[in-house]
């Protein structure tokens, strides 16, 4: 089967589309594992873990990389391999299902990161970071705000290169699982969501009471 290189291929979509297989799509970006682990992590049976597993490996999205004996039988550990390149020519062609898949696909991966590194006091340093910013721009605005993104996520690229250098001296002593999450998108202003009501409000009448 040909592997999957873009988001608009309708085999994306449907490897997207069930919410086991975005986490084992997380799982497998971290580290490899067997489809026995992922079951065990997931909380789900080992056979329907199985299946997502080889439906994903059948669409090319993770790869094979290890294979065990336990117990006289073979356990197959797997690893995802590169996703789907996104570029601004494939993103404006893709339909809005794949961009629907895609999008939801990587804000499910988000929620699960946060919500476990919150609960593991991962905002706890004095220094974590936790902003959120709104903006009115024109287009011309737009464009300067992603690409000032991009240039930012370059810098992490850098920022990260450079750590990896000095913790190879270091053997790794004092090493940081750092989340760096970049959100930009067209908003939606919450006071939008809270619906006018369709009936006039009249003042009350304010009556006296009679006295005794």
């Amino acid at each position: 089967m040909k592997p999957i290189t873009a988001i608009d291929d309708p085999r994306y979509v449907k490897a997207m589309s069930h919410p086991v297989r975005v986490r084992i799509m997380a799982m497998l970006q971290e580290r490899k594992a067997s489809p026995n682990e992922l079951s065990q992590w997931l909380g789900t049976t080992l056979g329907a873990t199985a299946y997502h597993v080889r439906t994903l490996h059948k669409l090319g999205l993770i790869e094979l990389v290890d294979e065990t004996r336990v117990r006289g039988a073979v356990e197959h550990h797997y690893k995802a391999k590169a996703r789907p390149k996104v570029t601004e020519e494939n993103w404006s062609k893709a339909s809005p299902v794949a961009k629907q898949a895609a999008v939801g696909s990587q804000l499910k991966m988000l929620e699960d990161y946060t919500n476990a590194s919150a609960a593991a006091g991962g905002f706890d340093r004095a220094d974590a970071v936790l902003e959120r910013k709104t903006a009115r721009l024109d287009d011309r605005g737009w464009k300067a705000l992603t690409a000032e993104a991009a240039k930012f996520l370059e810098r992490v690229d850098r920022i990260q290169a450079d750590a990896a250098k000095r913790l190879t001296k270091a053997g790794d002593e004092g090493a940081i699982d750092a989340g760096v999450v970049l959100l930009g998108f067209e908003s939606v202003p919450l006071s939008t969501q809270i619906p006018e009501s369709k009936k006039k409000r009249t003042p009350m009448k304010r009556t006296r009471r009679a006295s005794a």
